[in-house]
């Protein structure tokens, strides 16, 4: 498990300000080196404490949140660690959003960025240690000025309490300007926190209970404009002519203008913009991607995979010798399709430039791009660029993605308007990037004990990082020309396809049983589809694969489902515990007639998830009534949202295992909006039972783990109910 030190020598250097106050700088990483200011607007007469706490005259404590709040509940975690440490009751913060800066750098991705089920694990000890050693100067000034030992003075939501009197913590600021603290103060026991651990009110629920929380959509400034792109039925494909003539003259319409990736359509409305774009004709060039259908697609894979050449990862043991000695084989074939991830909010950007300066207002998982990114379209520096963080209507690492924000860019120099660009839910279907395909092959080997001691795995599909490196290089190194990104992604296509495989592609295949010998392959074949992120990136079609095969061999072994994944789970206690109170609650259920129960259990971003689904088949349709989920993330620093994240990690991925599917016919992807590639329904929500385990570690990843073991188990209980082994998402019976 990754784990994150505070150096003191950052938190402690300091600068005076104005007002008697005091800027010490933090850094997450403990090693910055900037000379950027710090990133938090001083409060007239304010403490800031360090760049995310300032501590205001009239004692309200305004936090600053370097992570993005896409509806996982980010902000009232951090605020439960900064407040459990300072002594405020989170809910009594003003939590604001921070802008872009290196001192925000998530500890585990070396930039400022929200994914990976990265932001509360990477800032358990950073955020506490900041709030304990912000607490401990108001204690060391209070001490001063009330001529009392520190160790007679205790602390209550933001008071400093001594003989029977409260003091706001306010009152000694400019006393805590003149002091330094000369170690780390220490941290909270667990049998003494007041806040971590227990359930509270999410800090934005009013806000956006209330409509008053600013998402993207929601930004209006002076004279803005909005502009749709009308783009390529084939992603990726260059316009070789258009016809704008008919749309120049709609109402409403102001701009026309070319932009990468097609024309863009500029007007005094986002509805005068979207009809306008209707009348544009364009003629588009022919791809490699252009003579692809998804049958084509599956088919180059499957081919990969009988050629059996790949890059080779992890392979221990000797995996044919297992075989030979091997009591049960079983080997299957596991497909799933091209997804998108369809957030509730389309992606969308404001960029207003003005001489050489830009204001940029978006909700985006990685900040860090924001200015490198603008300072390259508009060619403005990039310290002139001011980026104001929304909430986000949902990632699911669809906003790690900038494009949207370089076409905003685009239009707005083009222009000279402050423009509100805005990708339609029929853009974000078509063009993706999306979740790529895959097809997987494993190949499993049991011994008459029941041992699991062959695992032989392959995966064919395209990789994610080259479309990365291509998407973010730009911003990160604005300088860069565009020859040199190109040349930087083809070489990351050909050292991920000839030399080493993409984690992201294969993980979760082999890495939670104890089965000795494995042997990994990856086959790369890339049609040339934009690819990304998806929510648990790898884990959410690998554990389907992994899940089905585990049931298959258990039962061709004649061994519960339950006994054998405890039997091979013993190096790893933790995922066992799951496991085993799974396997017990199971055998508690009493299901009606016709329904059935189905298993998984599966570990991503450092979290052993298992879940048992209660399924019924009616009709040849699969409804999925009951979901119980036992999970281990550590420490729950807010069970209420830990139970919130695994239910919407499993409706995600129901969704996905029900009716996930994008279809290619030409090159062109055939859905388009909801109507067609559709999402669970309420009236088809099953109900979801979250047991959470503390494991007395620290907390590990919430946000994504939820939902790999959905959709085995959901292949798994219908399996029981129909005696058909369904290998392929999403799941329909034949």
């Amino acid at each position: 498990m990754n784990t994150v030190n505070v150096s003191r020598r950052r938190f402690l250097q300091s600068s005076a300000v104005a007002g008697g106050g005091l800027v010490v700088g933090f850094s997450l990483s403990g090693c910055s080196t900037s000379d950027l200011p710090l990133p938090v607007a001083e409060a007239e007469g304010a403490w800031t404490a360090n760049a995310f706490v300032q501590i205001l005259l009239d004692n309200t404590v305004r936090f600053y949140t370097a992570r993005a709040e896409m509806g996982q509940g980010v902000t009232t975690g951090l605020a439960t660690l900064l407040g459990e440490e300072l002594d405020v009751n989170p809910l009594d913060m003003d939590v604001r959003l921070a802008s872009a800066h290196e001192d925000y750098n998530n500890p585990l991705f070396g930039m400022q960025g929200t994914g990976g089920s990265s932001s509360t694990r990477a800032h358990f000890l950073p955020m506490r240690q900041a709030g304990a050693n912000t607490r401990m100067l108001i204690l060391q000034a209070a001490a001063g000025d009330l001529g009392a030992e520190v160790g007679v003075l205790s602390t209550d939501n933001g008071h400093v309490v001594h003989a029977g009197q409260r003091y706001p913590y306010a009152d000694f600021i400019e006393s805590a300007s003149l002091l330094t603290i000369a170690a780390d103060a220490p941290l909270k026991p667990a049998d003494e926190f007041q806040y971590i651990g227990r359930e509270s009110q999410r800090v934005d629920a009013i806000a956006k209970s209330t409509g008053t929380a600013d998402f993207g959509l929601d930004i209006d400034i002076p004279d803005l404009h909005y502009a749709v792109v009308v783009r390529s039925p084939v992603a990726g494909a260059k316009k070789v002519a258009a016809d704008t003539a008919a749309a120049r003259v709609m109402p409403g319409v102001t701009d026309i203008v070319e932009v990468a990736s097609g024309v863009a359509v500029v007007a005094e409305s986002f509805w005068q913009a979207t009809q306008a774009a209707s009348k544009v004709q364009v003629e588009w060039e022919e791809t490699d991607l252009s003579r692809v259908d998804t049958a084509t697609l599956r088919a180059d894979y499957a081919a990969a995979l009988d050629a059996g050449e790949g890059v080779e990862g992890p392979d221990e043991g000797d995996v044919q010798a297992a075989f030979a000695a091997a009591s049960t084989i079983r080997e299957a074939d596991y497909w799933a399709p091209l997804l998108s991830h369809s957030p509730m909010e389309p992606m969308n950007a404001v960029v207003r430039i003005q001489g050489d300066e830009a204001d940029v207002w978006t909700g985006i998982q990685f900040p860090f791009a924001v200015a490198g990114l603008v300072s390259r379209m508009a060619d403005i520096p990039a310290e002139n660029v001011r980026f104001h963080q929304t909430y986000l209507g949902g990632g699911f690492g669809r906003r790690g993605t900038i494009t949207h924000l370089a076409e905003a860019a685009d239009v707005a120099r083009q222009t000279g308007k402050p423009i509100q660009l805005v990708w339609t839910r029929e853009d974000d279907i078509r063009q993706g990037p999306f979740r790529p395909a895959s097809l997987m092959r494993i190949k499993a080997g049991v011994d008459e004990s029941g041992q699991l001691i062959a695992w032989d795995t392959a995966r064919a599909g395209a990789n994610i990082s080259p479309d990365t490196f291509r998407t973010l290089l730009p911003a990160m190194y604005p300088w860069l020309g565009d020859f040199l990104v190109e040349g930087v992604a083809n070489a990351s296509e050909l050292f991920f396809a000839h030399f080493s495989t993409d984690g992201s592609s294969t993980e979760g295949l082999f890495e939670d049983y104890d089965q000795g010998n494995t042997r990994v392959t990856h086959m790369t074949v890339d049609h040339g589809l934009p690819l990304t992120f998806w929510r648990a990136v790898g884990h959410s079609y690998t554990a389907f694969a992994k899940e089905s095969m585990i049931d298959e061999i258990a039962q061709a072994a004649g061994i519960d489902e339950v006994v054998f994944r405890l039997q091979n789970t013993q190096s790893s206690p933790r995922r066992q515990n799951v496991i085993r109170i799974a396997g017990e609650r199971m055998a508690q259920m009493t299901v009606p007639e016709g329904h059935h129960l189905g298993m998984a259990m599966h570990h991503s971003f450092s979290t052993d998830v298992a879940e048992i689904a209660e399924v019924s088949v009616e009709d040849g349709q699969i409804r999925v009534h009951k979901v119980t989920c036992v999970v281990d993330c550590g420490q729950a620093v807010n069970p209420d949202i830990v139970r919130s994240q695994m239910e919407g990690g499993i409706i995600y991925g129901l969704t996905a295992a029900l009716y996930g599917d994008l279809n290619l016919e030409s090159g062109a992807v055939k859905e388009s909006n909801f109507h067609d590639y559709r999402m669970l329904r309420m009236n088809e929500s099953p109900d979801i039972e979250v047991i959470i385990v503390d494991s007395g570690t620290e907390p590990t990843g919430v946000g994504e783990p939820g939902l790999p073991p959905i959709a085995p188990a959901v292949a798994n209980a219908v399996y029981k109910a129909t005696g058909q082994r369904l290998r392929s998402l999403p799941l329909r019976l034949v």
